[in-house]
């Protein structure tokens, strides 16, 4: 093992420059095939690499960066172009196969202690390959191979990739000196603020910003104040790319050394509601309030984990709290609007809601759910304005445009209801509410053709979970005299739901058209079997039915002549 020099966390006053030199010693000395090892950074890797091209010129180097999880590692070196005249390969990048073989064990449901606990034990299948190809790469290969790593990633090498690293011909070592650790820190903390930002990363990207953040939170020279900063960054980063578990584990660890960090406790919540985990998000919204009262965030936060619990008495207490600290924010309005609604107080949440609009006059969702407040309260013109409000506001707005065409639909104006429901799938082809809606509309104005293909396509969209929709196109077939196929809708509708009277009635009717009584007469008795009331709905529609072609002043004829007829009345 020639050149090997470790650097041991008792041994921390070697200089860049000494364990420099000792690496780039063994890489001339070095005959044929070797291997070294480098624990740094990854922006000292970069600077590493750098030098030595520059200090050794007369040596090929070439660069295998791994940018993403390899498993034949063997076979990606075997490929290189140019291979015999490569003198020098450094390697990066080997830690993101390291990475994929944690997320593997994620998303076989494992917790965060669990995940630790195999990979303790457990090799990922790059070190696998690496450990059984050992004599190939000796003898296939005349090259000095030296691999970079964060430290992290070296801790796999050596406890399970022992096979080959017994073969290395040095180890070297280049912790940070605090003057770079401190820029470096600072450089990746603050370059982005925000989770907006993070959510423009490709998967590839955030990788690589974690692998840089976990390099950083490595360092010997690190402080405890950036550890938790650099924690803290490490959950909102592994929160935007959906890695819940992950962000937790990260601010637990920032709350393990700063117990009193808000922003901490405040992150946690929000990966914990994220989670559907909301009496846990609670618990950390209030750790967070107990550090700091006046946070309006952290009320609203927690206003909205209470909400999702449907405890919404609480909830508008926690909207009012963060009212208090700031009167003049829509969005708390909204919110505490939203409560009111569900709590049926519908009155008050439109009160809520025209306050948002004073504050911030273009809150196209004020204006949306005060629609919906309205209509509750049987003031469907005034809903319609609304909606139309959010329509200007955001003529985008494909629930807006819906919930419009409901309200015209529910008035009997169907041809405006149609036109409302079309500009929404307009803009959301896969809404599957307006197409379905927009059937109901056409049917009523009797174009049954257009009617069925509207429910067609809802079907597309939402095979499974309309029933109601098979139904409705067997009706439709129904009046359009094409029985089979009504009977063929209707059992779709009743494989999806068998309990659906509705459907075992219609399809009774169908049959009953193709004159096959026995069958039809059946199916109509299942669906009083299923519902026992169902024999009122029948007679009540077909009053219904009965008053709707022939009017009241011509049913007050009828049964006057036969009261007369029976000598009820003179």
């Amino acid at each position: 093992m020639n050149g090997e020099k470790f650097v041991w966390e008792e041994d921390l006053s070697f200089t860049f420059a000494e364990e420099y030199k000792a690496l780039v010693n063994t890489i001339r000395f070095s005959e044929g095939f070797s291997l070294l090892f480098v624990e740094c950074s990854p922006a000292q890797g970069t600077k590493i690499m750098e030098k030595i091209r520059r200090d050794i010129p007369r040596e090929r180097a070439e660069v295998l960066a791994l940018d993403e999880s390899v498993y034949n590692f063997y076979n990606r070196v075997e490929n290189l172009p140019n291979l015999k005249k490569i003198d020098i390969l450094f390697v990066t990048g080997l830690e993101y196969s390291l990475y994929e073989y944690e997320d593997e064990m994620r998303a076989r449901g494992l917790d965060e202690k669990e995940v630790i606990s195999i990979s303790k034990r457990g090799v990922p299948r790059v070190l696998i390959n690496l450990n059984q190809q050992r004599e190939r790469f000796r003898d296939n290969f005349d090259i000095c191979f030296v691999f970079l790593l964060p430290r992290f990633a070296m801790d796999y090498l050596i406890n399970r990739s022992p096979d080959f690293f017994d073969w290395r011909s040095g180890v070297f070592r280049f912790p940070m000196d605090k003057e770079n650790l401190e820029y470096e820190t600072f450089h990746t903390y603050y370059k982005r603020i925000g989770k907006e930002d993070y959510e423009t990363l490709t998967p590839q990207e955030c990788k690589k910003e974690l692998i840089v953040i976990q390099s950083l939170i490595d360092e010997d020279n690190q402080t405890l104040e950036k550890k938790v900063d650099l924690l803290i960054e490490q959950g909102r980063l592994n929160n935007s790319i959906g890695k819940k578990l992950e962000a937790i584990a990260a601010y637990d660890k920032a709350l393990e050394i700063k117990p009193d960090y808000y922003y901490a406790w405040n992150n946690k919540g929000n990966t914990l509601s994220d989670l559907g985990r909301y009496e846990e998000a609670i618990s950390a919204y209030d750790k967070a309030l107990g550090i700091k009262q006046n946070s309006h965030d952290s009320w609203i936060f927690k206003g909205n984990s209470l909400s999702d619990l449907g405890r919404y008495e609480e909830a508008i207490s926690a909207y009012d709290k963060a009212l208090e600290v700031k009167p003049d924010d829509d969005e708390s309005w909204l919110l505490k609007g939203n409560a009111l609604i569900n709590l049926e107080k519908y009155e008050q949440a439109i009160s809520a809601y025209d306050k948002a609009l004073e504050i911030k006059p273009d809150q196209d969702e004020a204006c949306f759910y005060k629609g919906n407040a309205l209509i509750n309260l049987g003031k469907y013109e005034q809903a319609i304005a609304a909606y139309e409000k959010a329509i200007e506001i955001k003529s985008d707005s494909h629930t807006a445009w819906y919930n419009k065409g409901h309200v015209l639909s529910s008035l009997g104006r169907h041809e405006q209801a149609i036109y409302a429901f079309d500009k929404a799938v307009e803009i959301e082809p896969n809404c599957h509410q307006a197409w379905n809606s927009k059937g109901y509309s056409l049917s009523y104005l009797g174009k049954y053709e257009e009617a069925i293909s509207a429910c067609e396509k809802v079907l597309e969209i939402k095979p499974e979970y309309h029933y109601n929709t098979w139904q409705n196109k067997g009706i439709l077939l129904i009046k359009l005299g094409i029985y089979e196929e009504a009977i063929a809708a209707f059992d779709q509708a009743l494989e999806i739901n068998p309990d659906y009277y509705q459907a075992w009635y219609f399809r009774g009717v169908a049959l009953i058209k193709l004159r096959r009584f026995q069958e039809g007469n059946a199916s109509v008795m299942k669906s009083l079997e299923i519902n026992p009331d169902f024999d009122e709905e029948i007679y009540s529609q077909m009053i219904k039915n009965l008053l709707t072609k022939i009017g009241w002043y011509k049913l007050k004829e009828i049964f006057t002549r036969l009261w007369r007829f029976m000598g009820l009345i003179n």
